[in-house]
């Protein structure tokens, strides 16, 4: 006889808050989470103090058994999987699973990705949809196989990217749809009234990946368009920050880290990475077509602040240059 969806004995894999939000959501609605599976600690920071990941903390927090095996492959660690009678198994933001480990149970596992599948696979999904200005992305739930994303999809949710958006806004979107969706493809598995979709027949040329942002992702080229700037600029807001060199007298006197702004096309006179500022209320950098007006910044060593606020200490704005 088939199990109720909160009868199932569920083991749930995550690393990040994205997936604590959804870890929440099962527990207060009762479903029966029997292991949370997570990184191990690790020191981290400049006192290297021992980092727990926030699914651990969450699991802590609301009494969960924990395990965190350095290595999934490790036998001590399957046994006591298999000890556990799991049912089906969640994956949220965790790390790619062996065969050994997504097959254990007997429904399957599932992973909750923030994209439409399968458009940007990949490490970084909400980050690459707004860098590359979508309007449009979501969630997706789809069971996992061999390949990292490629598994046969089982629900779908579409979300707006407003204007306004940045990578924490919707961050917070998806994290929230997300740990609905959790719940809803949960239920439908264990009704078995689900079909689900391969993703095949699908010209992956064509695809949009979504790779892991590294630093030098962030770099500002102030030759492109106002609105791919703005666009870098919101997708790596509030972390890991888009960057930019700054050249005073021809060399180079420092950095920053931009967090908004906005802009303003026109053909105005000057060269692309030229500042345009009355050294008092606002500070613009020439693009390609137009001029980017910076609101808040954090010039390397100082705090994150607005342009209005900086500018009070910031002697000859105006001779500066932004360039990449």
């Amino acid at each position: 006889m088939a199990k109720s969806a909160k009868d199932l004995r569920i083991v749930f894999m995550g690393t990040p808050e994205f997936a604590s939000t959804s870890l929440k959501r099962l527990v207060a609605e009762g479903y029966n989470i029997v292991a949370v599976v997570t990184t191990p600690d690790k020191p981290a920071g400049r006192g290297q103090k021992i980092h727990e990941s926030d699914v651990k903390l969450t699991a802590k927090e609301l009494g969960l058994p924990i395990l965190q095996p350095e290595k999934l492959r490790d036998e001590a660690f399957l046994e006591e999987l298999r000890a556990l009678n799991i049912d089906l198994g969640i994956v949220i933001a965790f790390r790619m699973l062996p065969e050994v480990v997504w097959s254990m149970p007997p429904l399957g596992t599932f992973n909750l990705h923030a994209s439409l599948l399968p458009e940007y696979r990949g490490a970084a999904p909400i980050n690459w949809a707004i860098i590359n200005g979508e309007e449009r992305t979501g969630v997706t739930t789809f069971l996992l196989n061999h390949e990292i994303d490629k598994g046969a999809i089982i629900e779908q949710e579409a979300v707006d990217i407003l204007p306004e958006d940045n990578i924490g806004t919707l961050y917070d979107k998806l994290m929230n749809i997300g740990s609905e969706l959790v719940i809803r493809t949960v239920d439908k598995i264990a009704e078995g009234n689900y079909t689900a979709i391969e993703q095949m027949h699908i010209d992956e040329s064509t695809l949009k990946p979504a790779p892991k942002i590294f630093k030098e992702d962030g770099l500002i080229d102030w030759s492109r368009k106002g609105c791919e700037v703005i666009n870098l600029i919101r997708g790596l807001s509030p972390y890991p920050a888009a960057w930019t060199a700054i050249y005073k007298d021809g060399e180079e006197s420092g950095s920053a880290k931009i967090f908004s702004a906005r802009f303003e096309a026109g053909d105005k006179p000057g060269s692309v990475g030229d500042v345009v500022t009355d050294e008092k209320t606002y500070l613009g950098v020439r693009v390609a077509d137009g001029v980017v007006y910076v609101d808040e910044l954090q010039l390397a060593g100082k705090k994150r602040m607005m342009i209005k606020d900086l500018l009070l200490g910031w002697r000859d704005a105006s001779k500066s240059r932004f360039l990449k």
